[in-house]
C-alpha cells in the first residue's frame, strides 16, 4: 500500500514537479510496518527528502513538507501539492501547513491507476536492488540506515535511463546539459572516425525537456515520436 502526493513547482519559466509518497516497510513483528515518507522531484527524479516513522499521520507528512521546502529554498506560491485522498494528506495539520507555506492542495482522480508512475518506478528500483534486505527490517534504525544508503546511491550514482543516463543529482543541479553535450560530441566523433559501425544516427543525447504528471494524448504521441526518432 502506498500514499501518493505530487508537488509541482515553478522555478523561473521551468515547470517542475515533485511527488511525495510513503509505502509500508515490513518489520520483524507480524502486522507491524514502518512508514517511509519520501519526496521526489519529478523533473530531476532526485529524492529531496525522506523520513521513516512507526505511524502514519498528517503531522509526519507536514513536517517532511516543511523540511523539504526549507532545504530546497522554495518560496510561497511556487508549489502545487497533488496527493491521494488518504487521511494523512487531507488531515487538518497537513492542510494548515500547506496554507502557511503557500502551497495549493490538489487531490488525485478516483480510480485512476496511472497517477503515480514516477514513484512506482522509484520503489520498483528500490525493492529489486540486490542490496534490498531479504528479511524484514529488524528495527526503525535498521530501516532508516538502509534507506539513507539507498537515497544517496539513487541520487548520486544511479544513471537514470529516463534522464539520458545522468544521475538525478546531476540533473537537479543543472549539470545534465553540459554532460549530454559532451557525450553527443564524443559519439559524433566516433561516428566520423568509424562510419561503418553506424547504420543510422547516433543515440539521442538531447536533454529531457518538460516533464508531465499526466500528459494528454497529444503529448504522449509526441513523446513516443521522440522515442522512435532517438
Amino acid at each position: 500500500m502506498t500514499r501518493e502526493c505530487h508537488v509541482r513547482f515553478c522555478e523561473g519559466l521551468a515547470v517542475r514537479f515533485r511527488r511525495s509518497t510513503h509505502p509500508y516497510l515490513p518489520s520483524t513483528v507480524v502486522g507491524r510496518f514502518f512508514r517511509l515518507y519520501l519526496i521526489m522531484d519529478i523533473y530531476s527524479r532526485k529524492i529531496v527528502g525522506w523520513e521513516i516513522h512507526e505511524s502514519e499521520s498528517a503531522e509526519h507528512a507536514s513536517q517532511l513538507i516543511r523540511k523539504a521546502c526549507l532545504a530546497e529554498k522554495v518560496r510561497p506560491s511556487q508549489l502545487v501539492l497533488h496527493s491521494d485522498n488518504g487521511s494523512p494528506m487531507k488531515g487538518a495539520t497537513m492542510l494548515a501547513t500547506l496554507q502557511r507555506l503557500g502551497i495549493v492542495a490538489s487531490f488525485s482522480r478516483p480510480s485512476v491507476s496511472n497517477d503515480n508512475p514516477y514513484s512506482e518506478s522509484l520503489f520498483g528500483t528500490m525493492k529489486y536492488l540486490p542490496s534490498y534486505p531479504d528479511k524484514p527490517f529488524a528495527s526503525l534504525t535498521h530501516a532508516r540506515s538502509w534507506v539513507e544508503r539507498f537515497a544517496t546511491w539513487y541520487n548520486e550514482q544511479h544513471r537514470h535511463s529516463a534522464l539520458r543516463f545522468v544521475t538525478p543529482a546531476q540533473r537537479h543541479r543543472g549539470e545534465d546539459q553540459a554532460l549530454l553535450a559532451q557525450r553527443k560530441q564524443v559519439y559524433e566523433q566516433a561516428r566520423q572516425e568509424k562510419p561503418e559501425r553506424w547504420s543510422t544516427v547516433t543515440r539521442n543525447w538531447s536533454p529531457v525537456g518538460e516533464v508531465w504528471l499526466n500528459p494528454d494524448r497529444q503529448q504522449r504521441l509526441e513523446g513516443e515520436n521522440l522515442t522512435i526518432a532517438a
